[in-house]
């Protein structure tokens, strides 16, 4: 059953807030959870939605839908619709294409990594157990992620984006990518994709150096020290 409620507290730069339904606890809502795309919700907005609950978090908004005026400010009447359809088809392509440009790029990076990594253990020019401090940094990456992911949700203290940019950096970016889109999280938020591109190419060109170009790596290392 459909229920109505206000949405209380809304936090534009997480994509989250929190649905006052007349109960004791707050309901919360995700921006993705909107069954309308580009809805920008605001506190005070009228809505109806289902209610699910999610494991131990509490209640969880579904299928959110604008209400009473809200509702009629945005869906306005629409005459002579029947050509505008073909001319706005162009526009979701080119946003789809955003995603499947990353996910290529992620790949081919990717597969220079692995390269990179089968080059300098199989030349000596970098021990095994280096190879294991990576896997370690990879797993710790996607368990910071899937905290702060979790810490979004419940409304409590986040990572900062610093931290997760710095993870990426010393040679988590695979597996940040990963919870990134497991997890639904960071995912769509512009200034930390770019940032999170460049810890990437970062990390990328500072373990070429290290591997192809070892003299170069110590002349750099020995001026720093």
């Amino acid at each position: 059953m459909r229920k109505q409620g206000t949405i209380r507290r809304w936090e534009v730069e997480r994509g989250f807030g929190f649905i006052d339904s007349g109960d004791s606890r707050d309901v919360f809502v995700h921006v993705k959870d909107f069954a309308k795309p580009g809805t920008t919700p605001v506190a005070g907005m009228q809505v109806t939605y289902e209610e699910i609950q999610v494991g131990g978090k509490g209640p969880r908004a579904v299928d959110v839908r604008l209400a009473g005026r809200a509702a009629a400010a945005t869906n306005p009447p629409q005459t002579q619709t029947s050509e505008r359809p073909r001319s706005a088809q162009p526009a979701p392509t080119r946003r789809a294409s955003g995603p499947a440009t990353g996910n290529s790029l992620f790949k081919v990076l990717l597969l220079i990594l692995v390269a990179l990594y089968a080059f300098a253990i199989f030349s000596g020019r970098m021990p095994f157990v280096l190879l294991a401090v990576v896997g370690l940094i990879n797993l710790v990456t996607y368990l910071v992620y899937n905290f702060d992911k979790d810490a979004a949700e419940k409304g409590r203290w986040r990572v900062s984006e610093n931290t997760l940019h710095m993870l990426s950096l010393i040679g988590g970016w695979p597996m940040a990518w990963y919870a990134q889109q497991s997890l639904r999280h960071k995912s769509s938020k512009h200034e930390f994709r770019v940032m999170y591109w460049v810890t990437v190419f970062g990390n990328c060109a500072l373990l070429a150096v290290y591997v192809l170009f070892p003299q170069l790596w110590r002349n750099v290392t020995s001026h720093l020290n």
